[in-house]
């Protein structure tokens, strides 16, 4: 039952599809869950917003495949750009048969970065060495809050999916400016502040700037060889399989964290709410998840899921839990409430009582070690 009427949350919207009315309907993806599961067209109803919005943005409404484009590879999205074209991320244009990356990289990047005082709001923060000095010494330079240290947050200005819910959609404005730019030898001397014990390279996303975050990640580790600095990634994780074991080296061998954003199970549901399709996600799950074996005592891989209102379902939250769980029972796996941004601001936040049933779908499916993120969020709110 909807139960607060703020900010017009409270307004009914109608299915395209099949003509249900709900508060739980956004018009940013204009179908409901349930046809989005059942009826083959909806998503083509959903894609809709997700050109519009891309073409007043100069950018490809969908990945481009031209037969006689250049491959880009290092996302897996695997877009083959035309001449004069661009990449679904807006960073790389084919002229006269040369792939450019407008960026720089890697020896420049688009983006802004900040230093964050631990504890920061990371994902990872209830389990990472940086909050609770997991793997000290080793991987730590506490044995508890690395209080008084710092996080190098490299927000990057581009990205490989268009969710129409985006928490951070500023970096648009990067994009489209291609700017700031920031040379790979700047943030290697940022990273070298005493005070820094991880850098977290997040967006947007790193995956279409991710040889310039692999350009910083070698050069700071190897000038600040014999002290603390983790490599941690925040990111929808769609590397190509080649980009992928270069993620996992750095932040595997430095005590870095890999943290996917695990958007959802169902395909359909996947590509109406990020405007792309699930491609090799879970097999990059996998591929993580196994290789963090070889470092036990600090997680490198974690997941989490955003509970979109009348989107995102305890059901979702399930199937991922079940596909997590076969492969590690112990993988972190945070569930975190949704803030109304975006093209989805007609949604309210997560409420209360749907974060409690996605925890409970999450245990139920054998997952030890689950979390209820921004929980001052939740509320009665449905």
């Amino acid at each position: 039952m909807w139960r607060v009427a703020w900010g017009g949350w409270d307004k009914p919207k109608e299915c395209r599809i099949c003509g249900r009315r709900s508060p739980l309907i956004s018009e940013a993806i204009g179908v409901c869950l349930e046809c989005l599961r059942s009826d083959p067209g909806a998503v083509e109803v959903a894609l809709e917003g997700h050109r519009r919005e891309r073409t007043k943005l100069g950018l490809p409404p969908e990945p481009p495949r031209d037969p006689s484009g250049i491959p880009c590879g290092l996302c897996d999205l695997n877009c083959r750009i035309p001449e004069g074209g661009l990449g679904y991320c807006g960073l790389m244009r084919n002229e006269g048969g040369v792939l450019k990356r407008l960026s720089g990289q890697p020896r420049y990047g688009v983006l802004e970065y900040y230093y964050d005082p631990h504890p920061t709001n990371c994902v990872a923060c209830w389990f990472c060495p940086a909050a609770t000095g997991a793997g000290y010494p080793r991987w730590a330079a506490k044995p508890g809050c690395e209080r008084g240290y710092v996080n190098l947050a490299v927000f990057y200005g581009a990205c490989n999916h268009n969710c129409a819910f985006c928490q951070n959609w500023s970096y648009k404005r990067n994009t489209q400016a291609l700017s700031p730019r920031v040379s790979a030898e700047e943030l290697v001397r940022a990273a070298l502040d005493p005070r820094v014990t991880c850098i977290c390279f997040f967006g947007g996303d790193p995956a279409p700037q991710v040889l310039h975050a692999l350009t910083v990640s070698r050069e700071a580790l190897s000038r600040a060889e014999g002290r603390i600095l983790r490599i941690c990634w925040e990111t929808n994780g769609h590397f190509s399989p080649q980009i992928l074991t270069r993620v996992i080296e750095v932040s595997l061998k430095s005590g870095g964290i890999i943290k996917f954003d695990l958007k959802a199970w169902t395909p359909s549901l996947y590509k109406a709410l990020t405007g792309v399709d699930v491609g090799s996600l879970y097999e990059n799950v996998r591929r993580v998840i196994e290789a963090g074996r070889e470092r036990p005592e600090v997680p490198l891989f974690t997941a989490s899921t955003l509970l979109v209102p009348g989107y995102v379902d305890e059901e979702e939250v399930r199937m991922i839990a079940r596909f997590l769980a076969s492969l590690d029972p112990d993988t972190p796996y945070s569930l975190l409430a949704f803030h109304p941004d975006h093209r989805m601001n007609d949604l309210p936040p997560t409420s209360k009582k749907h974060a409690e049933e996605a925890l409970k779908a999450a245990k139920e499916e054998g997952l030890n070690n689950v979390h209820i993120g921004n929980a001052w969020l939740l509320g009665n709110w449905y």
